[in-house]
């Protein structure tokens, strides 16, 4: 990409956004108006932020990128980076109250800072285009523009710097350290750290909960009718193990890798179970060992295949580490829920035809 319209160039190849008016090559001659928020989390913002949590319509939460005006700010305040998902950017600009500010948001698709680096739409091709189509050149005196710490692995600095004159400064991991940030413009080792407490896993639960919800639903039917009341119950409580007690105990459940903390959560909630179908009148026999067998192999597969979506929503993990982890346990999983599946047939076959 060129550089911007005010390092001696008229053209770039970004696209037009709002009101702007298109010069010959795409790039706008004229810099969108700049929008202007406040710090106030509004009543319906507070319905954004459950929905979202929620996991409701997870790709409408995002505001309009582009140069936003907070508070009264002059060519001298400080300008921030944000993505467009809704969250972030009350986030930054409910921190900021009292604070005059530019916030230039990307276009990440509605996609939180850490997640959107990760898949590059918080990178540094989306900020050097803002910077450019927004014309900030023009509109700070100054060159620097500071970035949320969990962006920097979607943010070369030096190229933004060569490709616009402006410095990448990355802020604290919170948004709420930015106002003691600003004082001298240095993060403690504190704001530097990154942590995933109690309350922030819990927050994670609804989404993906959520999401499957209904499978899970349809799955328990299908198996109370076809093989009991426990074998239905076990199927629930496989999935609430993967999406609500797993990231609760995250921490205390030993080995590094989520695959086998959800196995060995999954093969903890599984042992009541197991213990059922083994002491059940009803399966005499190989058929007792079967039943106590079968979910013993299902439920920690799908425990731990819950477990590894958690990988996405915490820094605790790398993108190389969670592909080492897909493709070194989800066949193990795979394994198990088949072998578990294939006793299940054989126990519900044996039933219908009577053999138990």
């Amino acid at each position: 990409m060129a550089t911007d319209n005010h390092s001696g160039q008229s053209c770039c190849s970004c696209t037009p956004q709002g009101n702007a008016s298109p010069c010959s090559c795409g790039t706008p001659a004229t810099p969108p108006a700049i929008r202007t928020t406040g710090s106030t989390i509004t009543m319906a913002n507070r319905v954004d932020h459950f929905l979202a949590r929620g996991g409701f319509k997870r790709g409408s939460h995002r505001v309009e990128p582009g140069l936003y005006r907070l508070g009264d700010p002059s060519p001298d305040s400080p300008v921030f980076a944000s993505a467009n998902y809704t969250l972030s950017f009350d986030a930054l600009r409910s921190a900021l109250a009292g604070i005059d500010a530019y916030i230039l948001v990307l276009d990440t698709k509605g996609i939180n800072v850490w997640c959107a680096a990760g898949k590059g739409t918080f990178g540094t091709k989306e900020l050097v285009g803002q910077i450019s189509m927004n014309g900030l050149a023009s509109v700070v005196s100054h060159k620097k523009i500071i970035v949320p710490q969990l962006g920097a692995p979607g943010i070369s600095w030096p190229d933004v710097l060569k490709k616009t004159g402006f410095l990448v400064e990355y802020g604290p991991v919170r948004a709420r350290d930015l106002p003691e940030y600003l004082r001298n413009h240095k993060a403690s080792t504190a704001m530097r750290r990154v942590e995933f407490p109690l309350w922030d896993r819990i927050v994670l639960i609804p989404v993906e909960l959520v999401h499957v919800a209904l499978p899970a639903i349809v799955a328990a039917i299908v198996l109370w009718f076809l093989a009991g009341p426990v074998a239905a119950i076990a199927a629930i409580t496989a999935v609430v193990a993967g999406t609500v007690l797993f990231p609760a105990f995250l921490p205390f459940i030993p080995t590094r890798d989520f695959s086998t903390k959800g196995l060995i959560l999954g093969g903890i909630v599984a042992v009541p179970f197991a213990a059922a179908f083994y002491h059940s009148p009803a399966l005499p026999g190989w058929a007792a060992t079967a039943g106590a067998l079968t979910p013993i192999l299902i439920m920690p597969a799908v425990t731990a295949y819950l477990a590894l979506n958690f990988t996405g929503s915490t820094t605790f993990t790398s993108r190389k580490g969670v592909k080492k982890e897909i493709f070194q346990y989800v066949p193990v999983m795979a394994l198990m829920a088949g072998l578990g599946i294939l006793l299940g047939i054989m126990l519900g076959a044996s039933r219908l035809l009577g053999v138990i």
